[in-house]
């Protein structure tokens, strides 16, 4: 599905998503991603929900983010809490949805300027291509 608006001054934008690829920019990615609200895109090493463990989450406590969509792949997956204890700790919120959708709300939030970082499954199956 394509996503608009194209660009944001200073902002990362989910511009496409289908399955196995989303584009933040011009730029397409067919892995786990972590995208910021601003800054560089970053790999997330992690072939699919069952690789995922705390460290990965832990991970993204380095970003400083106030929320956290993380995007399960194809269909809804919640991890587990002991996964989230590095977030909760530093009272970062987690919302967890299908990737699709979480490519979606990341953009919203982005777009009102929050510290948003969007943690995206996207090689392993995610919906086929939609329109809005």
């Amino acid at each position: 599905m394509k996503f608009q608006p194209d660009t944001l001054n200073g902002t990362n934008v989910i511009t496409r998503q289908e399955a196995g690829r989303v584009w933040v920019g011009n730029a397409a990615f067919a892995r786990a991603v972590l995208v910021p609200w601003a800054g560089a895109v970053l790999d997330w090493e992690a072939a699919a929900f069952e690789a995922l463990g705390p460290l990965h989450f832990e991970r993204i406590v380095a970003l400083s983010p106030e929320v956290v969509i993380f995007g399960s792949g194809s269909r809804l997956r919640f991890p587990p809490p002991a996964w989230l204890q590095a977030l909760y700790a530093r009272r970062i919120g987690v919302e967890t949805m299908d990737t699709p959708a979480a490519c979606r709300t990341y953009n919203v939030l982005a777009s009102e300027g929050r510290l948003v970082v969007a943690a995206l499954l996207v090689g392993e199956g995610t919906a086929p291509a939609q329109s809005l």
